[in-house]
C-alpha cells in the first residue's frame, strides 16, 4: 500500500499519512534520485484521490435492517426488551 495505512483507518489518519508521505517524497524537498521522488509523488497523490473519492462517494443504508447492526449493546437490549427492568413489577 502506498500509503501504508492499517486495516482501519479514520479520515484524520488518512490526511496525516498522506501529508507525511508528501513531506518526504515531494520532489521540491526531495535531494536524492528526483525521478523517483516524483514518480512516488505521483502514486502518493492518486492513492489518496482514490480514497477521498471513495469516501466521498460511498451511499451509506439507512435501512432498519442495516441500522440495527450498529446499535449500541444499551440500544439492542432495549430494542428487544423495552425500557422496564426485568425485575420491576411494572411489567406488561
Amino acid at each position: 500500500m502506498v500509503l501504508g495505512l492499517p486495516e482501519q483507518a479514520t479520515m484524520e489518519e488518512i490526511r496525516s499519512a498522506y501529508r507525511a508521505l508528501i513531506r518526504k517524497w515531494h520532489p521540491d524537498s526531495c535531494t536524492e534520485n528526483r525521478e523517483e521522488c516524483k514518480e512516488m509523488t505521483t502514486k502518493i497523490i492518486s492513492a489518496y484521490r482514490t480514497i477521498n473519492d471513495y469516501c466521498k462517494n460511498y451511499r451509506f443504508s439507512f435501512s432498519k435492517g442495516e441500522v440495527r447492526n450498529y446499535l449500541s449493546a444499551e440500544e439492542w437490549w432495549f430494542e428487544r426488551f423495552g425500557h422496564t427492568p426485568l425485575w420491576s413489577d411494572d411489567q406488561k
